[in-house]
C-alpha cells in the first residue's frame, strides 16, 4: 500500500514538474489570474463580473455566428499563447520572481495536475459503469442529456454560458472565502430540520 502511494505521489510530482516546466512563460500571469480569482482584494469579485458582463454584451450585440465566434476565440488563444511569454517579462519583471511566488506557482500547477486527474477518473468510472452496469449507465445517461437538453431549450444559449463562466470564475473565490460551505452547512441544517418535523407528525 505504501509502495503504491509512494509511486502514486512520484508521477504526481513528475506532472507537476513536467506542467510547471511548459506554463513557465505564464508563470507571472498564473498568479495575477490566481489573485484575482481568490479575491484577494475586495474589487475582485466586482471586477470579474464587470469584464465577464462587457464580454458577453459585445458578444451579444456583434451576434457572430458559430463558425465566427469559434475561429475568433482560437485565434485569441494563439495570440495569447504567442505574446505572453514574450511580454509577460517585461510588464511583470522576471528578476522579480520570488520564493514564495515559486512555491505558489508549484501549488497552482499541482491543483491543476490533480483536477486533471479527477476529470480523468470520473471518466473511467463512467466507462466502468458502462461495463458493470449497462441499464443504470443507458438511464442515467438519457436522464441527464434530457435535463441538460429541456434546460437548454428554456434558457437562451448565451445567457446559459454566461451564467456557467460567471460561476466557473466565481468559484475559486468562494471556495477560498468559505461562502459555498457555509450555504450548504446551511441546507444540511433545513433538511435536517425538515425531518425532524416530517417525524414528529409520523410519531
Amino acid at each position: 500500500m505504501a509502495e503504491g502511494d509512494n509511486r502514486s505521489s512520484n508521477l504526481l510530482a513528475a506532472e507537476t514538474a513536467s506542467l510547471e516546466e511548459q506554463l513557465q512563460g505564464w508563470g507571472e500571469v498564473m498568479l495575477m489570474a490566481d489573485k484575482v480569482l481568490r479575491w484577494e482584494r475586495a474589487w475582485f469579485p466586482p471586477a470579474i463580473l464587470g469584464v465577464v458582463s462587457l464580454l458577453f454584451l459585445i458578444i451579444y450585440y456583434l451576434d457572430p455566428s458559430v463558425l465566427s465566434g469559434v475561429s475568433c476565440f482560437v485565434m485569441f488563444l494563439c495570440l495569447a499563447d504567442y505574446l505572453v511569454p514574450i511580454l509577460a517579462p517585461r510588464i511583470f519583471g522576471s528578476n522579480k520572481w520570488t520564493t514564495e511566488q515559486q512555491q505558489r506557482f508549484h501549488e497552482i500547477c499541482s491543483n491543476l495536475v490533480k483536477t486533471r486527474r479527477r476529470a480523468v477518473g470520473w471518466w473511467k468510472r463512467l466507462f466502468s459503469l458502462k461495463e458493470e452496469k449497462p441499464k443504470m449507465y443507458f438511464m442515467t445517461m438519457i436522464i441527464s442529456l434530457a435535463a441538460v437538453a429541456w434546460v437548454g431549450q428554456q434558457v437562451h444559449n448565451l445567457l446559459l454560458t454566461y451564467l456557467i463562466v460567471t460561476f466557473v470564475l466565481l468559484l475559486p473565490g468562494l471556495n477560498q472565502h468559505g461562502i459555498i460551505l457555509k450555504y450548504i452547512g446551511m441546507a444540511k441544517r433545513e433538511i435536517n430540520k425538515l425531518l425532524k418535523q416530517k417525524e414528529k407528525k409520523n410519531e
